[in-house]
């Protein structure tokens, strides 16, 4: 099968990327690897045009970041493209009274700008490469304001569940990680909080499984867990050859973010915006 090539314009989609990450194994542990610093989403992006291009991934900067530290973008070298956020005021009648401070004004927009290079693109001082944060399961929860329950459902075949703002995981579960990941995810994209309303817009089950599934996936990925050949299956089950869509793909990047941050032990101060959903 001929797969597309991802482009990295104003009209690349993140569910393009999201289809790379699923269908191709490792692509999500490189990308965490090497730019771990960056939103998961960014991180993807970075990772496929290394690939593309045939540059070894590592730490990426802007020019003068690089410059800063000792290092010279080689003449010549393409910058890499990531999304970045940009906040704009929008102009009115509160500008025109001289309130243009007014936060009700401010919005944010994200575009594409070709603003780093990868450390491979360049020449100068030795860096050593900032070390991966650990991940704590215990420290993520607290982050998230997500508690664990008891598992207290009789079903041995139900690993775990969510509801409300609270989690739980079957002790018999071989694999709690991925189901951890999976369970949060559904707290997040906020799934538990469409089933307690009678009324209102649903997101379809077969939709909310593969978004938390595709969560657990780049979480297990990013961290080198096991679980992630599981969830891949899982995925294209619930998928039965339809496309993850495009606003799907966002929330999916943006919740996987969101779990990998909370955890992280150390973390440095992230060097992007992650990608709104």
């Amino acid at each position: 099968m001929q797969r597309q090539s991802t482009t990295t314009t104003d009209s690349t989609k993140w569910s393009d990327l999201l289809r790379e990450a699923v269908s191709i194994p490792g692509t999500i542990l490189e990308a965490y690897s090497a730019f771990h610093g960056y939103s998961i989403g960014n991180q993807i992006l970075a990772r496929v045009q290394c690939r593309m291009r045939g540059i070894q991934p590592g730490p990426i900067s802007t020019y003068p970041g690089w410059k800063a530290k000792g290092r010279q973008v080689r003449k010549g070298e393409k910058a890499i493209t990531l999304c970045m956020p940009i906040t704009c005021k929008r102009k009115g009648e509160a500008e025109s009274r001289g309130t243009e401070n007014d936060e009700a004004g401010v919005f944010t927009m994200f575009v594409y700008k070709p603003h780093w290079f990868v450390i491979s693109q360049t020449d100068g001082e030795p860096l050593e490469l900032p070390p991966i944060p650990e991940w704590d399961r215990a420290r993520a929860l607290a982050g998230l304001g997500i508690t664990e329950t008891v598992f207290d459902l009789p079903d041995g075949n139900v690993m775990g569940f969510a509801r409300g703002k609270s989690i739980a995981i079957s002790p018999l579960n071989p694999l709690p990680h991925k189901t951890t990941f999976h369970e949060l995810a559904h707290v997040l994209l906020g799934h538990t909080t469409e089933q307690a309303f009678a009324h209102g817009e649903h997101t379809p089950k077969n939709l909310r499984e593969v978004e938390a599934e595709s969560v657990a996936l780049i979480c297990c990925e990013s961290l080198g867990l096991p679980g992630a050949e599981y969830a891949r299956g899982y995925i294209q089950s619930w998928l039965s050859g339809d496309v993850i869509p495009e606003k799907s793909a966002q929330k999916i990047f943006h919740a996987a973010d969101q779990i990998l941050r909370a955890g992280e032990i150390g973390r440095a101060e992230k060097v992007d915006c992650p990608v709104a959903a």
